[in-house]
């Protein structure tokens, strides 16, 4: 059989009895499979992975089988085609590799403790139960599940139980769907319910080592966000609960598992006395990400891995729309604009970068589609371009009639573009396809060429980039009549500038509004006239303003050491995302100082000065009734301040620690890491180090958590970087879910050859632990982000570069070798008229 066959060409399920009978204490998995399904020839393929097979049968006959691994195979012959019920007996393992069914580990008042789930998207369903793990093999399921139950013990599921009988719980039958979106967990829960205005049950499940009001807040947001959908999409929700599980283990950030949707305990609970305003946007983000899935994904499903985006790219676009709605005071869509954008945009100006929609077979490669700089941020501004295009009313009108015409179905991305075509009016595949299939993004560059206002596109590039000619539809959201709404030609000549500029009585600009994926190079005439009317501005226009100028720098088109002079002027701004956006461009200047040296000394001075007006303004500690861009730029602030080395700032953060070391957690969530970083870079002990790390292992509070990680690899102690990488492999202490967050920290600081030693190292450990999830591949992704030496280069490549034939691994080390490369050759080209740049803009 050829490897590109899908096995739903060969046999169409319809409807599945799973029968599971799982052992906790022998970690065993073992059951009947039956599946009914039209057999498409005699000779059918089912999936399975890790299992063995004891018996299969096909209408109640023993029929002959083979194992294929490498296709993760059962092939079966059959007497006859046409409809078929298969009976598969099959045990496997349970594992610990956060894929398939997996036990999440926690403790609960110093008894360890586990709690079964699952994690079936990409390939895994093929783990739990033989089936055909295709997107485009929905069927029906009925579930019956056995366990090594305890008294007390809570089980759920993608449907409501309805009966249990010999200890076997069994599922009502669910909706036609995708078996990577089956779902069950199991164990010693809580949990909190609602009901939407429909009538849809609500719940939020955790475990009991966290405080019941730390499901409050999800509660709500997603009985809302729920809510806000049905009405959005003119569709009712299909079934008949929404349950929220938080997994102490859980790989991805979240999973929308139809009517059972897994998060990590970070991106679901919360404690509403003590939590970052921040946090609550992520969370709530997060939730709205994956209800808007239970339609766009789930409801309707792409027909095969190569349209991922049209799933994730439309949940990321749509979790700012929902809570943009629920929560209008949050400016939610300012996040996207510091979060999403500049994501997309540095990472699609490699060349080499994946398209977003991407043509992939292997299992392997699948799991190397989720990059989330392409497929969700990139994938999300091409559907906000799409969203400003034709508006809101045609989008709605659009997506009803999307989910009408495939409920319960599959469907590609023209699907989706023909039905909002329809309802628009307008061409929007031919608009898109420009978008989507080509990698990259151009550079519009508008100059004053004798007299006449010009633009012209380009492909833009950070480091080497193969100019193939690409051209793009671009709505250019232009505040001149004279340009046009889509510019698709190379060049375009406006009219007379100075007749123009007259009219319009403020300075030229492209891509008002930062919706659309590009940037803009406006030569110096045009520049200064903007810079001239700075604060005639917008922050989402400051912030564009200073972000393309970045990328510009990144990519040898004008020099960093012309930015720096700009940077004051941005300084007294009370915009979280304007302070957001200034101190990245300044904390990409750090790659330009060697540490310890004078010119390191002199960009400390720097953000000295652009923190330290700031930082007197709002103080270390949050006051009650600021406003939230307070709340979001003190963090920012107090962050400059620290690595400003500012002796008053450093005191005021320690001695706030003083007075709370017996009550770390309790610190104001917003600031805490900034105030435990502190201490342990500038008055830590080996007794703080012992302290926090076993606060660590103790806390069930994913935010203190979390700032203990940040922390602790701060320390510039040899010594206690050695005990913290000592610890990398206990998963005890440092799940394997959080590890990637820990080593980035190490490296990013005084333990970066310690870190880098042990994944180079351990990196068959890391391989065995992590290997089988989409996060693998961003461990290099993080390591790419720290290095900027010809000599880290130099081992990034001596060690990656035999790895780079291993399936799913290929083009993340093509492009991060171009980018530690392209970084390598900025900082040389640069460093000397950036440090003179800084120099002379602290002497100013």
């Amino acid at each position: 059989m050829a490897e590109s066959t899908h096995f739903y060409e060969l046999f169409q399920p319809s409807h599945y009895n799973v029968f599971l009978d799982i052992n906790r204490a022998t970690k065993q998995i073992s059951g009947t499979s039956t599946i009914t399904g039209d057999a498409k020839e005699t000779g059918i393929a089912i999936h399975q992975k890790y299992m063995t097979i004891s018996a299969v049968t096909a209408d109640g006959q023993a029929v002959p089988f083979t194992f294929d691994d490498e296709t993760e195979a059962i092939h079966i012959e059959l007497t006859k085609t046409g409809e078929t019920t298969l009976a598969i007996d099959f045990s496997a393992p349970l594992t610990d590799s956060m894929m398939g069914i997996y036990p999440s580990y926690y403790e609960l008042n110093g008894e360890k403790k586990q709690l079964i789930g699952t994690q079936f998207e990409t390939t895994a369903a093929r783990q739990a139960f033989p089936c055909v793990d295709e997107p485009e093999a929905k069927a029906t399921f009925d579930l019956a599940i056995k366990f090594d139950e305890q008294p007390g013990e809570t089980i759920i599921s993608n449907m409501p139980e309805v009966k249990t009988e010999n200890g076997v719980h069994y599922f009502d039958t669910t909706v036609r769907m995708s078996s990577y979106l089956i779902a069950f967990a199991f164990g010693d829960l809580q949990s909190k319910l609602t009901t939407t205005k429909s009538g849809v049950q609500v719940g939020v499940f955790a475990t009991k080592a966290h405080q019941a009001k730390e499901l409050d807040f999800a509660l709500d947001i997603a009985k809302r966000s729920i809510e806000f959908y049905e009405d959005f999409y003119q569709t009712p929700y299909p079934l008949p609960h929404s349950w929220q599980l938080a997994l102490p283990d859980f790989s991805a950030g979240a999973m929308e598992n139809w009517g059972l949707v897994t998060y990590r305990e970070a991106y679901l609970l919360l404690d509403p006395d003590n939590t970052a305003f921040e946090t609550k946007q992520r969370v709530a983000t997060v939730i709205a990400h994956e209800l808007a899935h239970q339609w766009f994904g789930d409801l309707v499903t792409m027909k095969w891995w190569d349209d991922l985006w049209l799933n994730e790219s439309f949940a990321n676009m749509m979790e700012y729309v929902a809570i943009d709605a629920i929560e209008p005071d949050w400016h939610i869509w300012e996040a996207f604009q510091t979060g999403e954008a500049p994501m997309a945009l540095q990472r699609d100006a490699t060349d080499g970068v994946q398209s977003v929609h991407v043509q992939v077979e292997d299992p392997a490669e699948i799991d190397a589609l989720f990059d989330s700089a392409i497929v969700y941020a990139k994938g999300a501004r091409m559907l906000v371009m799409v969203r400003a295009l034709i508006g809101d009313d045609a989008l709605r009108a659009g997506l009803k009639n999307y989910f009408a015409t495939h409920h319960y179905g599959n469907a590609t991305g023209a699907d989706l573009w023909a039905a909002l075509g329809a309802a628009s009016g307008m061409d929007v595949g031919a608009i898109m396809t420009s978008w989507l299939e080509q990698p990259g993004y151009p550079v519009v560059s508008a100059q004053v060429v004798d007299g006449k206002l010009t633009i012209h596109q380009q492909q833009f590039f950070i480091g080497d980039g193969k100019d193939a000619g690409r051209q793009w539809q671009v709505p250019l959201n232009s505040n001149y009549d004279a340009a046009p709404a889509i510019f698709a030609d190379t060049d375009a000549t406006l009219g007379d500038y100075a007749e123009l500029r007259q009219a319009s009585g403020e300075p030229f600009r492209l891509n008002v509004g930062n919706n659309s994926h590009f940037i803009v190079k406006y030569d110096d005439t045009l520049l200064q006239d903007i810079l001239a009317h700075l604060d005639d501005l917008d922050a989402i226009a400051q912030l564009q303003l200073l972000q393309d100028l970045r990328l510009l720098a990144e990519g040898q088109q004008i020099s960093y050491a012309d930015i720096v002079p700009l940077l004051p002027r941005f300084a007294a701004s009370h915009s979280a995302i304007v302070n957001d956006v200034l101190y990245g461009v300044a904390a990409n200047l750090k790659k330009f100082v060697k540490e310890g040296s004078a010119e390191e000394q002199q960009l400390r001075a720097l953000f000295g000065q652009l923190s330290g007006d700031q930082i007197a303004r709002l103080g270390w500690l949050p006051r009650a009734g600021e406003s939230n861009d307070d709340q979001l730029t003190r963090p920012t602030i107090l962050s400059a301040a620290l690595y400003a080395k500012d002796d008053a700032t450093l005191q005021a953060a320690h001695d706030i620690f003083t007075a709370n070391q017996d009550n770390l957690a309790g610190l104001p969530a917003a600031v805490r890491v900034y105030i435990l970083a502190n201490e342990v870079e500038n008055f830590g002990s080996a007794a703080l180090f012992d302290q926090l790390l076993n606060d660590y292992r103790k806390s069930s509070d994913a935010s203190y958590k979390a700032d203990i990680a940040a922390a602790l690899p701060t320390t510039p102690d040899s010594d206690l970087v050695a005990k913290l990488i000592g610890v990398f492999e206990d998963a005890d202490t440092i799940k394997p879910q959080d590890l990637r967050a820990w080593y980035r920290g190490v490296l990013a600081h005084k333990g970066q050859q310690a870190a880098w030693d042990w994944i180079r190292n351990d990196w068959q450990w890391l391989e065995d632990t992590v290997g089988g999830d989409m996060e693998f591949t961003t461990y290099i992704t993080v390591t790419t982000g720290v290095f900027h030496t010809p000599e880290r280069l130099a081992e990034f490549k001596a060690f990656f570069e035999p790895k780079i034939n291993t399936p799913g691994l290929t083009r993340e080390i093509n492009m991060d070798t171009k980018v530690i490369a392209t970084r390598v050759a900025l900082v040389e080209a640069e460093k000397d008229a950036v440090n003179a740049a800084v120099a002379q803009t602290v002497k100013d």
